[in-house]
């Protein structure tokens, strides 16, 4: 399956696109490349000449803590279908990197192709500009979680805004997805210590909500998990009208 297959489904989840609009999307020209975990997708502070979206695995916005070489904050996930860097078309440069988490692969698109598309496509134009208010509105409530949630709550808000927007997508079904995080990595989004994560996965656990083995998460009661994390979809804005 192409990426623009995955932000397609992103797009008609939310509007409706007319043949030309889709006809369009699917002769995007792309670069197809593949990264190891770890591996930095987008580099931070460089002038972008291309943007990407996630075609498979995830990725993380990764911002270094300055006199802190060691230390790190991740401010977002993005799962496939999501155009990961797409402000960085308008925007003179990022402040932060994009890494792979898990192995991922990801479509490039040159600008010049988003140039033509804003100046043909008006449609089109107001769907990406969708996608990046979207994705500040997910931004927001990372920070909205961060401030009212606890240990078990807060990851219970994250792993129910994963599933569902794998699922929107149709990336993940069955309340089952992969989530190929290490511990350190959940502390560096959810700002505990890998300790206080541990024990936050443990006590979901113990409730009986979730089964979590190596990087497979199935859901066992989303409405036990969704009710604790105060989880409301709303923010992610998947009703379907004409925009």
């Amino acid at each position: 399956m192409a990426i623009t297959e995955y932000f397609i489904r992103f797009l008609q989840r939310r509007d409706a696109l007319q043949d030309r609009d889709l006809e369009r999307l699917r002769n995007v020209r792309t670069q197809h490349v593949s990264f190891a975990s770890g591996d930095v997708i987008v580099p931070a502070d460089r002038s972008a000449r291309r943007s990407c979206m996630m075609l498979r695995g995830l990725s993380a916005r990764s911002h270094q803590l300055v006199g802190r070489s060691e230390e790190r904050v991740i401010t977002a996930l993005h799962v496939p279908g999501d155009f990961v860097d797409l402000h960085g078309f308008v925007l003179a440069g990022l402040e932060h990197s994009v890494v792979a988490i898990g192995n991922a692969e990801v479509e490039f698109i040159d600008h010049a192709e988003l140039t033509e598309i804003t100046e043909n496509f008006p449609h089109l134009t107001r769907l990406l500009w969708m996608a990046t208010l979207i994705d500040a509105a997910v931004h927001r409530q990372w920070l909205v979680a961060a401030a009212s949630l606890r240990s078990s709550a807060h990851l219970a808000h994250l792993l129910c805004e994963i599933y569902t927007r794998l699922n929107a997508v149709g990336a993940a079904g069955n309340h089952q997805f992969s989530l190929p995080l290490l511990q350190r990595e959940l502390a560096d989004i959810l700002g505990y210590s890998p300790i206080h994560v541990n024990r936050a996965v443990r006590d979901l656990r113990d409730r009986g909500m979730i089964r979590w083995s190596g990087a497979d998460i199935q859901i066992l009661d989303w409405h036990g998990l969704a009710t604790l994390a105060r989880f409301d979809p709303s923010y992610l804005d998947m009703e379907r009208q004409s925009r």
